[in-house]
């Protein structure tokens, strides 16, 4: 058990950078923000150096540059890692050189009982290799397992047979699986219960991502908010929207298809990343550069004016399939008064009654649209109160990094585990000419 007035370092592998778009980008600002202050706990964050959602930590106020690879954010130590343009192995190759660098400060700085958190299951191969080295060091392995990796429609089918594998082989070895949905949670049991260690089952824990309530500072008649509706060519309560990645499984294909076929007068504002290559296989699939209602606004980096347009939308699309408890509903929920979300159990679990739901069969999000045109604004406003008040009681901020800092405080090393990783299968890297247990 961890020492009073012992600090508990922890290791976040997994987040691209801090408060971009993404779920675990998000979670690690907000968990750095909280802890700032405290005392008892040191965060250290891995950051992308280069490539595709890079941290430009010359972009945030309150940094502190330390070399070119480090600097101090929210009191935590950040490091980079640089990337090289491999295509998909490159997020692999991230967590395993994020985690290398992680071992590598543990010893040098004499670090005791370190947890390293890994959020994702990308590196099952390597697994082994990384668990038995963080426990030769004292440590202990947190895994936040995600969402249905494999379940995305960007892989192949090889590298979803991979994400699947690679499930299975950190799941069962880890120490403590922190799981962000019951859903999550239940799965993991149906699947690896009696199939880890000596046919232990996985520890596992519920906790839920949060989401900042805080309505924004801005007012309707802002220059900031009046010129950013002019540019985009919105009106307040008068414009649909949806805010996240710009992947298939977002089911943008579905939305903007959908609401082309609805009778809706309103807009449709999509926030996001573009990415030009599904961007171009959209409009060959369904033309919607003709419907001047469908608009691509870019990104907003401004968090006040993010929740503001967020306030002021007539209503926010929600359409992942997988993942767990996604911020981005959360978000909606605390902040936008009616909320039309694809049908899954992910959803369903965090919105339950305070969201309207539909599938992606055709016709069903069309329909849902029109019948959503014509509800009055009591009705609306009702619908936006449950879901604060769903907001209010579960998934506040303050609420999740409490429930962190007490998980991460009350840190207790269990048996030793080098004899476990024997049995594991080779794995040799390419990229490092290693070989991995």
């Amino acid at each position: 058990m961890q020492r009073e007035n012992e600090v508990q370092h922890v290791f976040l592998v997994g987040a691209k950078s801090l408060g971009a778009y993404g779920g675990y980008e998000t979670f690690v600002y907000k968990l750095t923000e909280y802890h700032q202050n405290k005392t008892n706990i040191k965060y250290h964050v891995a950051c992308k150096a280069n490539g595709d959602g890079c941290m430009d930590e010359t972009k945030v106020d309150g940094v502190t540059i330390i070399n070119d690879h480090e600097f101090e954010f929210h009191n935590a130590h950040c490091f980079k890692i640089d990337i090289p343009q491999i295509g998909p192995a490159q997020a692999i190759y991230y967590d395993v050189a994020a985690l290398k660098a992680c071992c590598k400060y543990i010893k040098e700085h004499r670090i005791k009982h370190p947890i390293v958190y890994i959020m994702a299951c990308r590196i099952g191969p390597f697994a082994g290799h990384f668990y038995k080295e963080i426990h030769k060091l004292g440590g202990t392995v947190y895994l936040n397992p995600d969402g249905h990796e494999w379940m995305r429609a960007k892989w192949s089918a090889p590298i979803r047979k991979y994400w699947k594998i690679s499930e299975q082989m950190m799941v069962k070895y880890c120490d403590l699986a922190i799981c962000d949905s019951l859903n999550i949670e239940k799965y993991i049991h149906e699947c690896y219960d009696c199939k880890g260690i000596k046919d232990r089952n996985p520890k596992t824990t519920f906790i839920a991502y949060g989401a900042d309530l805080t309505l924004s500072k801005l007012s309707d008649d802002d220059e900031k908010l009046v010129n950013w509706y002019k540019e985009k060519g919105l009106k307040k309560k008068d414009y649909y929207l949806v805010v996240g990645r710009f992947v298939p499984e977002n089911s943008f294909e579905v939305m903007i298809r959908e609401f082309m076929k609805s009778k809706s007068k309103k807009d449709f504002a999509i926030i996001t990343n573009v990415n030009e290559k599904f961007l171009n296989e959209l409009e060959e699939k369904l033309h919607f550069k003709s419907d001047k209602r469908i608009k691509f606004v870019g990104t907003v980096y401004d968090q006040e004016l993010l929740k503001k347009i967020r306030e002021n939308a007539y209503a926010y699309f929600h359409g992942h399939m997988v993942g767990g408890t996604n911020p981005s509903l959360i978000e909606a929920l605390g902040s936008t008064d009616l909320n039309l979300l694809v049908d899954v159990a992910f959803n369903k679990e965090v919105a339950e009654d305070c969201a309207l739901y539909w599938s992606r069969k055709p016709g069903s999000l069309a329909k849902l649209i029109d019948k959503a045109d014509q509800m009055s604004t009591d009705e609306i406003a009702e619908m936006g109160q449950r879901a604060k008040k769903r907001v209010a009681e579960e998934y506040t901020w303050d609420k999740i990094c409490g429930q962190y800092e007490k998980c991460v405080c009350k840190n207790k090393l269990g048996e030793k585990y080098e004899d476990y990783y024997s049995k594991l299968p080779l794995f040799y890297s390419w990229w490092t000419r290693e070989i991995y247990v």
